[in-house]
């Protein structure tokens, strides 16, 4: 069997399972058991598969069929230009998240800090931001296996980030943070049922799920940084689209500044807000 005849038969599959943008997927798992990138797949597509790349290429065609992610076959995703490691004691990264990242460095002047993300995972916000800014940067997660994939990423990436087991905030000081970023569970339990099967059946649901109506750890978290900030100092989370009348609420009168930026859906994505000084 050739490349081209593996990819088509991948693809076939995939389609009929119903799985989405069914082609990608198996040009990135055959890339994934060739070894290859996608672009070496196309220019060797005549070429007879290797048998030891059909034996792994059937396993991860396997596997996504089942409903594993992608992410999680390959260990690997793309975030604000760099590959991450990815494993289900993470949540993979999502391309609307960049917008959060952006928000932090046009708030961030060059080599300012130190910069806080809570619920850290596989580490791409943190060290996105580090990278880009110069930041003193802090990644914080409750999982202590989330903070061991972050810490290969930041290894990998030589990225000045440092990583702390914490419970939210309370690992912090009063008034020891320029800035505060999170991407925190947000999907009420009572969807669960509800949610994508790949989503609920994979990853890690401490990172999913925010309590009964999604907003328990936004509330613990605001209050929590309005202790950690510096006056005047930043909080940053990405936001569910319906959730911007809540958050706004939940901030109440100790924050200025608040802002929701959307995504390029026009989505609201990103909530901004200044502690009052």
């Amino acid at each position: 069997m050739t490349i081209r005849e593996a990819l088509r038969q991948g693809t076939r599959l995939l389609e009929q399972a119903g799985i989405p943008a069914a082609r990608l997927n198996a040009e990135v798992l055959l890339a994934h058991a060739a070894g290859h990138d996608r672009a070496w797949l196309y220019a060797h597509g005549d070429e007879e598969l290797i048998e030891l790349w059909w034996i792994h290429y059937g396993r991860y065609l396997h596997e996504r069929l089942s409903g594993k992610p992608t992410q999680y076959i390959t260990k690997r995703q793309e975030f604000y230009g760099r590959e991450f490691l990815v494993t289900p004691d993470v949540l993979i990264p999502r391309p609307e998240t960049e917008h959060l990242v952006e928000a932090a460095i046009e708030k961030l002047a060059h080599g300012a800090g130190p910069v806080i993300d809570v619920g850290c995972g596989s580490g791409a916000i943190a060290i996105s931001v580090a990278l880009e800014t110069g930041a003193a940067v802090i990644g914080s997660d409750i999982s202590v296996a989330a903070l061991r994939v972050a810490d290969r990423n930041r290894r990998r990436w030589n990225a000045q980030v440092q990583l702390v087991a914490s419970d939210v905030l309370s690992a912090f000081r009063d008034g020891c943070s320029a800035m505060i970023l999170s991407n925190p569970p947000y999907v009420p339990e009572s969807n669960k049922e509800v949610t994508q099967r790949e989503v609920r059946d994979y990853e890690p649901h401490i990172a999913l799920f925010g309590g009964p109506d999604g907003f328990d750890l936004y509330r613990r978290l605001i209050a929590d940084a309005a202790r950690v900030l510096r006056p005047g100092g930043w909080l940053l989370m990405e936001i569910a689209y319906n959730a911007s009348g809540r958050i706004r609420d939940i901030l109440g009168s100790s924050w200025r500044d608040v802002e929701i930026r959307t995504d390029l859906a026009g989505l609201p994505r990103v909530a901004l807000a200044r502690l009052s000084e």
